[in-house]
């Protein structure tokens, strides 16, 4: 019996695991220590890198927490008072004070940096002063000024008092800061690209980026890039590493305390990797110079040592198979391997001609034995055929006597004939009905018959004798001279495309008892002493030997009285001799 572990007791897979029982620790000591080694300088870089944010998220902090100082004190100038629009002041007393209020915030404007420009909006005047020290243009300046004004037009009573606010403009994003006294808004605005531009000089590799995000991590700047990379900073805050299509990033956020912003640090790691010591990279080298190895290692194993093998094992599994036509090819490989193959080829040609002589001789012997089958049933029916002529003699009744002499002339002619191992279905249900008619002449009225055969089905080759040794048994075994029974011999095909007909002989008798349904389902013998039976033993045996045991078979039943239906194929190819 073959092992179930042959696989892994295979020389292949021993040799395999050998090699691999070297080499496999060693690469994995050499991955571990690269995996540390990354996994230091990550931490060395986020560390390093989120102090720089920290520091100048800070240093942004207390510029906009200074701005708003400067803000809050200058909304409780005393010309904001003359701004406020009320009946009992001068128009000229209010263009003073805007003079005054402008002088003032443009001598502070210098101390603010990155503000882009500090204002006050009358609401009541629908007017606004500003600094200017702000855009590329004149008209770039009176554009975002007027952006600011109809907000605070609109919508400036709704803004946040005292807190920096992004606001989006056309074409840029900003930081708001307003304080409302009485419809006149004090405050300051900035670009928020001039937040990182500090950091632009900070050498990220060709493909890191500074990222100002609101609160809720939603970017504000390079929505390209995050689109390109397919990177969503809403959803990898669970982690500092980031993984891009490009490359993967280290990720660091530092959250603004006086803004509703963040600033997101995006490093990739190939800018960062590249910097590690040289021992790093030889650990690499090493290692893939083993895996290379390995494969080179086991193709020249394969090669010269595995391939012809498996070429035996495949040979010999093709011979436990039945394959007796395998043959090793002569090729070009070692001495030993050549006299292996010479020696097999030798080995499968003698196991070859051995078969066949055995093949031969087992044919034969079934070849008689399905002889002796049917020359069992020649002479089962002499004696009572003979009794029946005396009988008939006795009361000289001569024309009964010629219709049972033509009758068992017929039927012994038949008989004595079917030395074959096939026969017309024709000439079987024609030998049937001389054998019925015999029987009609001993028991009249005692049984009818019925033939249900389509004439298509006529030069079907059967096996002889088999109806007919299925209808003796029906009479033999089931006829009551007290009533007249029905015999019904049908024949027909399920599908048109179906390889196989069926074959069904019923009648209204008794039919079978218990037990020997019980046992012919269940395909036990059951010839008695007295040799009863022998018939459908007989049937089945000649069945079993003509076609084997898969394409054909016999089913018993009792329906209105006895039922037997065979499958039997149409072909007769390869099957006994015709």
């Amino acid at each position: 019996m073959i092992r179930t572990s042959t696989f892994w007791n295979s020389l292949i897979v021993k040799l395999f695991f050998s090699i691999c029982l070297i080499l496999v620790p060693l690469i994995v000591i050499l991955i571990i220590n690269n995996y540390y080694s990354v996994g230091v300088i990550r931490n060395q870089v986020e560390q390093s890198n989120k102090k720089m944010l920290n520091l100048h998220m800070n240093e942004i902090d207390k510029q906009l927490e200074n701005t708003g100082n400067f803000v809050y004190q200058l909304s409780n100038h005393v010309d904001i008072l003359s701004l406020q629009k009320k009946e009992d002041v001068d128009y000229n007393d209010v263009v003073k004070a805007k003079l005054r209020l402008y002088q003032t915030i443009s001598k502070q404007a210098n101390f603010y940096m990155p503000v882009d420009s500090l204002f006050i909006y009358t609401a009541g005047y629908d007017e606004m002063i500003y600094t200017q020290k702000f855009g590329n243009s004149y008209t770039e300046r009176m554009e975002t000024a007027n952006e600011i004004k109809n907000v605070l037009q609109k919508n400036g009573k709704e803004l946040p008092d005292g807190k920096w606010t992004l606001w989006k403009g056309v074409h840029h994003y900003y930081l708001l800061y307003i304080i409302n006294n009485e419809d006149v808004f004090t405050g300051a605005w900035m670009n928020i690209d001039n937040l990182i531009t500090p950091l632009k000089h900070i050498k990220f590799g060709e493909l890191g980026r500074t990222v100002i995000t609101t609160s809720n991590f939603l970017p504000i700047t390079h929505n390209k890039f995050l689109q390109s990379e397919d990177i969503d900073l809403k959803k990898q805050f669970e982690s500092y590493l980031i993984k891009g299509k490009s490359d993967q990033f280290i990720v660091m956020n530092e959250p603004s305390i006086n803004g509703d912003f963040n600033i997101v640090a995006l490093i990739p790691e190939q800018a960062i990797l590249q910097d590690l010591p040289f021992i790093q990279r030889i650990s690499i080298y090493i290692t893939i110079g083993s895996i290379l190895f390995l494969l080179l290692f086991v193709i020249l194993m394969r090669n010269i040592f595995l391939k012809p093998i498996l070429q035996i094992v495949q040979a010999m599994k093709k011979l436990r198979n039945g394959d007796l036509n395998i043959r090793l090819s002569k090729v070009k490989s070692s001495t030993e391997f050549e006299m292996m193959n010479e020696s097999f080829n030798q080995m499968i040609s003698d196991i070859h001609h051995l078969k066949i002589d055995v093949y031969e001789k087992k044919i034969n012997l079934q070849r008689a034995e399905l002889k002796h089958l049917q020359l069992q049933i020649n002479p089962h029916f002499f004696l009572n055929s003979l009794n029946i002529i005396y009988n008939l003699a006795t009361v000289k009744d001569y024309s009964l006597i010629q219709q049972m002499s033509q009758s068992l002339a017929n039927y012994f002619r038949f008989m004595f004939k079917s030395n074959s191992y096939f026969v017309s279905l024709e000439d079987e249900l024609k030998h049937t009905q001389n054998y019925l008619n015999i029987q009609q002449l001993r028991f009249p009225d005692a049984f009818t018959f019925h033939f249900d055969v389509d004439s298509q089905w006529n030069k079907v080759k059967i096996p002889p004798l088999i109806i007919q040794s299925l209808v003796e048994n029906i009479i033999k075994h089931g006829l009551n001279l007290d009533d007249t029974m029905e015999i019904l011999i049908k024949v027909w095909q399920n599908n048109s495309k179906d390889d196989f007909i069926f074959i069904q002989v019923d009648d209204t008798g008794e039919g079978f008892s218990e037990d020997i349904l019980s046992r012919l389902n269940k395909d036990e013998p059951i010839i008695t002493e007295n040799g009863e039976r022998i018939g459908i033993w007989n049937i089945k045996k000649r069945l079993e030997l003509l076609y084997g045991k898969d394409k054909t078979n016999i089913e018993f039943a009792n329906q209105v009285g006895a039922s037997v239906k065979i499958k039997l194929p149409l072909s007769t190819k390869d099957v006994g001799d015709e």
